[in-house]
């Protein structure tokens, strides 16, 4: 009777100890960021380009605000590694005259399902202030 009490509280422990979205496991989310210039009067696209050294920010499941940040390379690429399976929310800041502060951001909502899953988004586009 105690080998199977013991048994039943190590099976307990170890089911109680699911990873939840963050640091700490193999899989990763890459992608780009690519910036429109426009026009003074901002009604014509005068510039496309990879966005260099800006903010791309990762939010872990349902966590309120963001848990880590990072900035693009030269070539607009971003990483995010050692990552947990779980849900995740991946954004960065565009420029948005109709924003008081002139901004809003643009969001990627992303789910790893695999231990070692690498998940490429889809180009994140963003506008440049002009």
């Amino acid at each position: 009777m105690k080998i199977f009490l013991s048994l039943l509280l190590i099976a307990s422990v170890f089911s109680a100890c699911k990873k939840e979205s963050g640091i700490g496991g193999d899989a990763e989310i890459k992608g780009q960021v690519w910036a429109f210039k426009l026009n003074g009067s901002l009604t014509d696209t005068i510039a496309d380009y990879a966005a260099e050294d800006e903010y791309v920010y990762i939010v872990y499941g349902d966590h309120t605000g963001y848990d880590k940040r990072i900035k693009t390379d030269y070539n607009g690429e971003f990483r995010f590694s050692f990552l947990y399976p779980g849900d995740y929310t991946i954004y960065v800041y565009s420029f948005n005259p109709n924003e008081i502060d002139g901004q809003s951001p643009v969001i990627q909502k992303v789910h790893i399902e695999g231990r070692k899953e690498i998940m490429e988004l889809k180009r994140i586009n963003t506008t440049a202030q002009p």
